[in-house]
């Protein structure tokens, strides 16, 4: 199968590494002259013209959220009407608006790191990890299951889900922690005494702080409605636990927490 990869970021070289060890056909598209020639020890179809992805049957857009839909409108003068299209951004509803002449899936990776650029991708990246999709009213089940088996390749799990439910749990579990973890440095930043003492929890809660700031500003301009109603729950637990004196709410959480994720340090619910 002849499968396209636009953007070699953290995920789209991640899913270059990953792919290029399957029996499929990997083409790749990247503006960066450097990353092409990287991409070249895992594919010889690398190239910086999206038209070469023009006989692709699946295409995985892996660019950032606000160069999303400038992309999907290209290929509808690219690609034929019976190639699968994807996205690979971290907010649906937005994207899956339009309808387009191809068959068209939202899909979102639940991986990442800290880092980002083509250097810091690696093959694993999914392995365990949760991919979603929210599939168009384009497509049919036979192409939905192409497309699990494709993803399936690279170690993930498939969610299927709408766009509204989606954006409204990354808000939860993403988008607001990087806020919140942003914030957090930043009420700190200039108590010197604070950040010589921080040690493991501190790191641990401001890691997300790190993330690309393309990502982080994209997910707040697109997201913005459901990251506002989930730092108002956020704040309304804040007030509970702070006044409680109910150990069991405690306890629930900590039990519950436990048992979310396996000891290498993956979802397992």
């Amino acid at each position: 199968m002849k499968i396209g990869i636009i953007s070699l970021g953290l995920i789209g070289g991640s899913l270059l590494k990953a792919l290029s060890e399957t029996d499929n056909t990997i083409y790749t598209v990247t503006r960066n002259k450097d990353t092409v020639e990287k991409a070249r020890k895992y594919t010889k179809n690398s190239s910086d013209d999206i038209e070469s992805l023009k006989d692709c049957e699946i295409i995985f857009v892996a660019s950032p959220i606000n160069k999303t839909l400038d992309i999907l409108d290209k290929l509808e003068n690219i690609v034929s009407k019976n190639c699968i299209v994807l996205d690979c951004a971290s907010v649906k509803e937005f994207i899956m608006v339009k309808k387009r002449p191809y068959k068209f899936i939202g899909s979102h990776p639940m991986a990442g790191t800290e880092f980002n650029g083509f250097n810091a991708s690696f093959k694993e990246l999914f392995c365990g990890a949760k991919w979603v999709l929210t599939p168009s009213e384009t497509v049919n089940d036979s192409d939905i299951k192409l497309v699990e088996n494709i993803i399936t390749e690279t170690g993930a799990d498939i969610i299927i889900t709408s766009a509204k439910e989606h954006d409204e749990a990354v808000a939860l579990i993403s988008h607001m922690p990087l806020i919140v973890s942003q914030a957090l440095f930043h009420c700190t930043q200039n108590n010197s005494l604070a950040l010589k003492l921080a040690s493991s929890g501190f790191r641990d809660m401001t890691r997300l702080s790190m993330s690309n700031l393309e990502m982080a500003q994209d997910m707040k301009l697109y997201n913005s409605s459901n990251i506002n109603t989930a730092i108002e729950k956020l704040l309304s637990s804040i007030n509970l636990l702070t006044k409680t004196k109910d150990f069991e709410i405690l306890s629930d959480i900590k039990n519950t927490r436990s048992k979310m994720y396996s000891s290498e340090g993956k979802n397992i619910l």
